[in-house]
């Protein structure tokens, strides 16, 4: 089965090659074929490394298929590596991918760019899959800066918008002041270890690095940088909900199985160099928490029900974050595993809801869609009940992994992080209360053309849906009858000592389950009074204020980096054209021509087209040269 393992990202490219070389020459029904037939390919033969995984017909494998960068010392070959954290992650990206995939032939039907933008997805599951398979960290990076070209190719999909094109090029300017600081750790790493193979780097690393050493925090520092921009960290996260200006299950793809994730990946994957440097650790678990905190509270009173998600992909990428600075590393995957169920499954009953309503995104022009949208309603409450971490739903027990970690470090930080679970308790209930229960809050139009989407689109929310409920079953704690299998299957790559403190006793993870249950449920309550039971709409824009308002508002975070950074260099931008530029540069350079025109025609005199002068000149110069040959 190794043998086919270059199948796996080469059939995605392939279609994007494919699709993006014939363009709109080909129908939408082999458009369709392609863009999700190769996704599937890609899926099966993941699935039959997952069964050898699991079997344990493989354990880590590195496969090598070409020399690739040759220069001075590093030397880097095009390989792969086939372990239980990359198959976990292969999965996810093709299992989820494909069902994105198919989902969006019914989404994008009728659009003018439906070829292109299969082309584009294809693309970013390549990118996504050659980041994560990757054996070594250039590999790695090559991935990381493919799925960045990706993000803006597809947040500004509608590029004749100018809104959505700056949305795209804030991302991608965003992603590069990250990637600069992770270009600086793989720098850091070579100097270092002489090496940027995963297997050198990490059976090197308890040798050559000290606990808290510098080398160590610095290394572990400029990488979590490069996460910070990719997973949407304070303070780079402000591009996330920007890229809402995406199709929908563009954020989708983007929140649940390729992106966001690639910064908990690669702290992952370095797990060995972030247990040597506790203090980045410490680091990652305040932006994380803060993160979570800070982006749960913005959703509290968003209205656009794509903004809501997004801030509430923020929020758990810091829970995940949270979770690693606790150095509860396989808690931190088992959350991205079930988050790109349930987040998908929201991401995509969205865009149910919006293909519904002919692209209106504002909950408050929505209410009693349950009745017309019976699939959407019931799947998206599915994964709602799953984000909130209710029993059995895949949500209630990654979450609570977390909690169980954070309460054995800190009753403090357990208290915190419940506090942002219920925050976004509340405001995926308002979401889903204001969406779907009530009456009709839209125009007469939206009212008679309302219908359930097409099967396309309704059976990827059934599948997801069921893995919403079952998915937290692979990590069912001993407390529960389990063995939390997940996490002994990441035990060959996530080294012991990620996970340093005692066990809590089974009645503390009793009690700590159950107060967590019955304030999620209480919140739930709370929010189905508000806005069930007394009918509440959110306020029009113009009616809020305080600190409603600066909530509303994200806290004017985006203004504030407008004033410090935007206008600053975009002042500093018209000084250098005004002055360095055209006073200086473009002045020299046509003082140049000048003076060059200027000798061209004073020497211009010197062809008369006198034959006569020109051989007294030539002998002239033949003088000249026997006398300074002489001389010489």
């Amino acid at each position: 089965m190794l043998n086919l393992v270059f199948l796996i990202p080469l059939l995605p490219l392939t279609g994007f090659l494919i699709l993006g070389s014939l363009n709109n020459r080909l129908p939408k029904t082999i458009v369709s074929f392609v863009g999700c037939g190769t996704v599937l390919g890609s899926f099966v033969i993941v699935l039959t490394l997952l069964s050898g995984t699991l079997s344990g017909t493989i354990t880590s494998a590195t496969i090598s298929y070409f020399d690739w960068i040759y220069a001075g010392d590093l030397n880097l070959k095009m390989s792969f590596l086939i372990d239980p954290l990359s198959v976990l992650m292969m999965t996810i990206i093709t299992g989820v991918g494909f069902l994105i995939h198919v989902y969006s032939a019914g989404y994008m039907h009728e659009d003018s760019g439906f070829v292109r933008y299969f082309a584009f997805l294809n693309l970013f599951v390549f990118s996504m899959l050659l980041l994560v398979m990757g054996s070594n960290y250039v590999v790695m990076f090559a991935g990381w800066e493919g799925v960045g070209l990706c993000s803006y190719l597809l947040i500004g999909f509608w590029f004749k918008k100018d809104a959505y094109n700056d949305a795209a090029q804030k991302a991608f300017v965003m992603n590069r002041i990250g990637d600069l600081g992770f270009l600086l750790g793989m720098i850091l790493i070579f100097t270092t270890f002489g090496s940027l193979d995963y297997d050198d780097v990490f059976k090197n690393a308890t040798s050559v690095l000290t606990e808290n050493s510098g080398v160590a925090i610095a290394i572990t520092l400029l990488l979590f940088i490069g996460a910070t921009g990719k997973s949407a960290q304070i303070p780079l996260y402000t591009w996330l909900p920007d890229a809402m200006a995406g199709p929908t299950p563009v954020s989708a793809l983007i929140h649940a199985a390729t992106m966001v994730t690639a910064g908990i990946y690669m702290v992952v994957r370095s797990n060995i160099l972030y247990s040597l440097a506790p203090f980045t650790l410490d680091v990652i678990l305040a932006i994380g928490l803060a993160t979570a905190l800070f982006a749960a509270s913005m959703g509290l009173f968003q209205n656009d029900i794509k903004k809501v998600l997004a801030y509430s992909t923020v929020s758990q990428l810091g829970y995940m974050f949270f979770a690693l600075g606790l150095g509860a590393f396989s808690a931190g995957m088992f959350h991205v595993t079930t988050h790109a169920f349930f987040k998908a499954l929201l991401f995509l009953g969205a865009g149910s809801v919006i293909h519904a309503l002919h692209h209106e995104q504002d909950i408050r022009n929505m209410g009693g869609l349950s009745k017309k949208l019976p699939i959407t309603f019931l799947t998206f409450l599915t994964a709602t009940l799953a984000i909130a971490g209710i029993p059995p739903f895949a949500g209630f027990f990654s979450k609570d992994e977390i909690l169980a970690a954070a309460y054995e470090r800190s009753p403090v930080l357990w208290a915190l992080g419940l506090a942002g679970a219920l925050m976004t308790t509340f405001y995926m209930f308002r979401l889903l209360f204001v969406t779907f229960f009530g009456t009709f809050r839209g125009t007469d139009e939206q009212k008679h053309h309302l219908h359930e989407s097409p099967l396309v689109m309704t059976i990827p929310l059934m599948v997801l849906a069921l893995l919403s409920i079952i998915g937290g079953f692979i990590g069912v704690p001993e407390v529960l009858g389990g063995s939390n299998f997940l996490k002994n299957f990441l035990s060959s790559v996530i080294i012991p000592y990620g996970e340093k403190h005692e066990h809590l006793s089974h009645s503390t993870e009793w009690i700590l389950m159950t107060t967590s249950t019955l304030a999620v449920i209480a919140t739930i309550i709370m929010a189905y009074v508000i806005f069930v039971v007394k009918k509440s709409v959110p306020a029009e824009d113009n009616k809020i204020s305080g600190l409603q308002k600066l909530i509303y508002n994200k806290y004017y975070v985006d203004e504030i980096y407008d004033t410090l950074f935007s206008k600053p260099v975009t002042f500093l931008s018209k000084i250098f054209h005004s002055v360095v530029e055209s006073k200086i540069v473009d002045a020299t350079v046509n003082a140049v021509g000048k003076a060059v025109s200027a000798s061209s025609k004073i020497l211009r005199l010197s062809q008369s087209g006198n034959i006569s002068y020109y051989l007294y000149v030539m002998v002239i110069g033949i003088i000249l040269i026997l006398f300074i040959n002489n001389i010489l």
